[in-house]
């Protein structure tokens, strides 16, 4: 089984960058997707990005395009999330997640693993 666990979020500045990271346990990962979802409170959690960890296909949500940026490292089994000019509607917590059927990857249901997510504030 596939375990993950989120570490990097904290409380920054807005217009700042943050960079979360997702460690996979030891296996490989060669047709899944590996995504990023968030749950600010009293919303429902919404899908933020994702990538397909064989080729590194990526997908966004409309609201973090051209400001996050997700990537793997595949030979530390690591899910990476480049947050830059982020805003005080970013604030969060951040849920890395792991599909084992390589889905389009924005789909919370298709997600098989998920992690204890890390907190992310942005003052402003």
């Amino acid at each position: 089984q596939v375990q993950l666990g989120e570490s990097g979020g904290g409380l920054v500045q807005a217009g700042e960058s943050l960079t979360l990271s997702c460690a996979a346990s030891g296996r490989t990962f060669t047709g899944y997707t590996m995504g990023w979802f968030r749950q600010a409170p009293g919303k429902a959690r919404e899908f933020v990005a994702a990538i397909r960890w064989f080729g590194g296909n990526t997908l966004y949500a409309d609201s973090v395009k051209g400001r996050f940026t997700i990537s793997r490292d595949v030979t530390e089994n690591i899910v990476y999330l480049h947050m830059n000019s982020l805003k005080p509607g970013d604030t969060a917590i951040y849920y890395c997640a792991a599909d084992r059927h390589g889905a389009r990857g924005d789909s919370a249901t298709a997600y098989d693993y998920w992690g204890q997510g890390t907190q992310v504030t942005v003052s402003s």
